[in-house]
């Protein structure tokens, strides 16, 4: 069920793997048939660096989770599709909650903070918060990605041992039917 479902949103491996953009940077990478599978081990990776990339504060994310699920040869489309987490709404509260975690964590306290996407912020705003910024980013990275690898192989557990039920229950009942 999971598996379908998955499958009904993602693109047909051919046009991943014919991709213009993808064939320029990663040329015959694209051809490793792990990178489209769908199976508990290759989705719950790409949950993985999908949602560790999203907290990466930098551009060209999809790029770097690309690269990534090659790397770790889990499910390509998945890892980049997630890393649309962070878009222009929700960079904000996403950078600054990465920023409180990193203050708490070096014990520093919280500054106040007006988020602005431009080089004069990053000039001037950004600079002096440098370091609690990017640990809470590393932070909030390995702890949003670990959190999603697990829940993905849970749910995928599940659904599993659900199935296994059901058919031993079709397997009793169609004995039961057989008998009489």
């Amino acid at each position: 069920m999971a598996k379908k479902f998955i499958q009904r949103w993602l693109p047909h491996p051919d046009k991943v793997r014919k991709h213009p953009h993808l064939q320029k940077v990663f040329g015959k990478l694209l051809q490793d048939p792990n990178l489209l599978h769908i199976n508990r081990k290759s989705v719950s990776g790409a949950f993985f660096v999908g949602f560790f990339m999203a907290f990466v504060p930098i551009p060209f994310q999809m790029v770097l989770a690309a690269a990534a699920a090659i790397w770790r040869r889990v499910n390509l489309p998945i890892s980049v599709a997630l890393v649309w987490i962070t878009n222009p709404f929700t960079i904000p509260p996403m950078f600054y909650f990465a920023y409180l975690v990193g203050c708490w964590t070096l014990n520093i306290p919280v500054g106040e903070w007006h988020f602005e996407l431009s080089m004069d912020w990053i000039a001037n705003e950004l600079a002096p918060r440098w370091k609690p910024f990017l640990l809470g980013c590393l932070i909030c990275a390995t702890v949003s990605g670990s959190l999603g690898y697990g829940f993905i192989r849970l749910l995928w557990r599940i659904n599993i041992v659900n199935q296994w039920s059901a058919r031993k229950r079709r397997m009793c009942a169609k004995n039961k039917q057989n008998k009489t």
